[in-house]
C-alpha cells in the first residue's frame, strides 16, 4: 500500500495497486469497481466523507498487510483463468443456491418483511443477465483476449477482432457491469446493508452472509475487469494489432 497522498489516485487504481484497500471502500460505501475512474477525493466529497479519514484507513489497512492479492502483478492469462474459474464458476454454482435460500425465507418472513420480495425479483433478474454476461465473455471476447495474450508473448502482430475492436465488446461488458452495480447496490439499501431483523431465523442470517459474499464476489470480478484486464489488453491491442 502506498504512504503518499491518493486524492488524486482513481479509486480503481488504489484496488489495483493493493486489494486490501477494498474493504477500506467497502466499509465507505466508495464504488471501486463499476466507477473505478473517479479520483478519491471526489468519490469523498459526493458521499460527504473527508478524504483524510478515508487515507487514514487505507494507510492502517495496509499496514495490517491484510487481504494482499497482488492481481496487478499477474499475467493477463492466469488473470482470465481466475475469472473465469473461480468468478463464472462462482456465479452459477452460488447463483441458484442464494436464490433458493431467498424463496425459502421468504416463504416464511415476507409478509412481515414484503421487501424480500423485491429482493427476490431483483436476484432472479440478475442471475437471468449474468449468464447472458457471462457467456458473452467466454464465447466472444475472451478467446480474442487469450489470442492477443499469446501474440503479445511470442512477439507476433495479430489481426483486428471481427468486431473491429476489442473497445466495442468491453464497452457493452462495461455497461452490463454498471447496471448489475447498480442493481446490487440498490439490494445493499434495500437489505440495510445486509441486516438480518430482530424476528430473523437462522436460515435469514444465513441467507444475509451469503448475499453479501455474492455481491463482495461480483464487486471483486467487475473490478478485475474494468481497472486490470480491460485497460491492458486495450493498450496491448494498439501495440500488436495490425
Amino acid at each position: 500500500m502506498k504512504t503518499i497522498d491518493w486524492k488524486y489516485t482513481s479509486v480503481g487504481q488504489i484496488v489495483a495497486d493493493d486489494f486490501a484497500a477494498a474493504s477500506v471502500f467497502k466499509k465507505y460505501g466508495i464504488d471501486f469497481c463499476c466507477h473505478g475512474e473517479v479520483m478519491l477525493e471526489k468519490a469523498c466529497a459526493d458521499l460527504g466523507l473527508a478524504v483524510e479519514e478515508v487515507e487514514q484507513a487505507l494507510l492502517r489497512q495496509g499496514e495490517a498487510g491484510n487481504g494482499r492479492i497482488s492481481f496487478a502483478s499477474w499475467p493477463l492469462d492466469l488473470l482470465m483463468d481466475y475469472i473465469l474459474k473461480i468468478h463464472h464458476r462462482g456465479i452459477r454454482a452460488r447463483g441458484p443456491e442464494l436464490l433458493a435460500l431467498l424463496e425459502k425465507v421468504e416463504r416464511v418472513h415476507g409478509e412481515a418483511h414484503p421487501e424480500l420480495h423485491e429482493l427476490k425479483a431483483l436476484i432472479g433478474e440478475s442471475l437471468e443477465d449474468l449468464e447472458m454476461h457471462l457467456q458473452k465473455e467466454e464465447n466472444v471476447l475472451f478467446p480474442y483476449l487469450y489470442e492477443l495474450y499469446a501474440a503479445k508473448e511470442q512477439g507476433q502482430r495479430m489481426a483486428p477482432m471481427h468486431c473491429g475492436t476489442i473497445a466495442n465488446p468491453i464497452r457493452v461488458m462495461k455497461m452490463e457491469h454498471e447496471g448489475e452495480g447498480n442493481r446490487y447496490l440498490h439490494i445493499i439499501q434495500l437489505t440495510n446493508h445486509f441486516s438480518v431483523p430482530q424476528d430473523g431465523c437462522a436460515s435469514y442470517r444465513l441467507l444475509m452472509q451469503e448475499l453479501e459474499a455474492f455481491v463482495d464476489a461480483l464487486f471483486e470480478h467487475i473490478h478485475l475487469e474494468n481497472n486490470l484486464l480491460f485497460p491492458r489488453f486495450e493498450d496491448i491491442e494498439r501495440e500488436i494489432v495490425c
